[in-house]
């Protein structure tokens, strides 16, 4: 009998603790591990987003950087275009001043080759006149025979 008297005291101090533990210990212990799980599912759960995130950003960063090779090249092609537009233009102005020149000179030549005939017929006149002022044996006067020269001059023309 006695046995059975300490098995139930030792039964109503069991069930004493368990109340106890049920009631006073349990209840913070799961609470602090279920803020624990949930801070860990949310660090979890933020280590996924910026990730996510992450990953965006440099597909993001990728883009920019293709549209700025982009736009470089496209910068550059328009450089090339307006260098080639500026030679170009360069060259043209050129051969219009060479062109220029070249009339130009071509005419003074002609001018130089007209004064030079002028002045030619001009002595062999002179040196016609001289000539049959030396056949006539007289002296002729260029003012007086000013329409013969002139004549003489047009048909060496």
């Amino acid at each position: 009998m006695y046995l059975n008297a300490t098995l139930i005291v030792q039964i109503v101090v069991f069930l004493a603790l368990w109340w106890f533990t049920a009631k006073f210990v349990w209840p913070p212990i799961t609470k602090a591990l279920d803020e624990r799980s949930k801070k860990i599912a949310d660090g979890l759960a933020a280590a996924d987003k910026a990730k996510t995130e992450l990953v965006a950003a440099e597909r993001r960063v990728e883009q920019e950087l293709q549209q700025a090779r982009a736009g470089a090249a496209e910068v550059r092609t328009g450089a090339e275009k307006q260098a080639a537009t500026i030679v170009e233009k360069a060259r043209a102005e050129a051969a219009a001043i060479v062109a220029a020149a070249r009339k130009s000179a071509e005419e003074e030549a002609v001018l130089a080759a007209q004064k030079a005939k002028d002045q030619l017929r001009e002595q062999v006149a002179q040196l016609a006149v001289a000539g049959a002022e030396r056949i006539l044996r007289k002296e002729i006067d260029a003012g007086k025979h000013a329409d013969i020269v002139a004549n003489l001059k047009n048909e060496l023309r």
